[in-house]
């Protein structure tokens, strides 16, 4: 969960817990990978279970102590987005997932990152993270631990598996719905900024 507040009231400089945190998270990725591609698919669970829980700890923390960092702001959500792409490329090479779930996912991105020539050329900032957003890495990031924990042959196995598509799904639509808030938010900052260029030019 990205910490969006400014650098006011920080302490402890770029080196504090939440930091530490996300850093942790980043050092996991490549064991997460391993995990999965190699079928131990417990220590892949507790890694994924163990992001989620720091994920959750890290924004917490920021905001509440004042910890929030403009290296924290970057770290957090490289995080996630490393997490959810090695994610669902180990469980679609597992077969746990579809690959066209995993194409739908990345052209979001990819839609996103094609805003950026607009961006660059009006000027306009980043729009801040949406709620919505939010509560789309909130939803994939819960999902994966529910579907790999649905792979095990046991009754927690069954119960987590709809679980997990659940909010796959729920996470997915809201993925796609804050890239429209964003597609709507950098469209108004540009046609602004074009009206403001204009006024000035006549």
């Amino acid at each position: 969960m990205s910490r969006t507040q400014g650098d006011g009231g920080r302490r402890g400089g770029a080196l504090n817990v939440p930091n530490v945190l996300s850093t942790l998270r980043l050092v996991g990725v490549p064991v997460f990978l391993w995990a999965i591609l190699t079928h131990q698919d417990v220590l892949a669970l507790v890694v994924l279970m163990a992001s989620g829980v720091t994920d959750y700890l890290d924004g917490k923390i920021a905001r509440h102590y004042g910890l929030v960092t403009k290296l924290g702001q970057y770290l957090d959500p490289l995080a996630d987005r490393l997490y959810i792409a090695s994610t669902l490329f180990g469980l679609a090479w597992r077969e746990v997932i579809p690959w066209w779930l995993v194409l739908l996912l990345i052209a979001r991105d990819a839609f996103i990152l094609g805003m950026y020539p607009a961006v660059h050329t009006f000027r306009v900032p980043v729009p801040p993270v949406h709620y919505i957003g939010k509560a789309a890495t909130f939803n994939l990031l819960y999902a994966f631990p529910l579907l790999l924990l649905g792979q095990f042959d046991t009754w927690l196995g069954t119960a987590a598996l709809p679980v997990g598509w659940a909010f796959a799904w729920w996470g997915t639509g809201l993925y796609w719905l804050g890239a429209a808030v964003y597609a709507w938010q950098v469209g108004v900052m540009v046609a602004t900024r074009r009206r403001q260029w204009q006024a000035v030019g006549a």
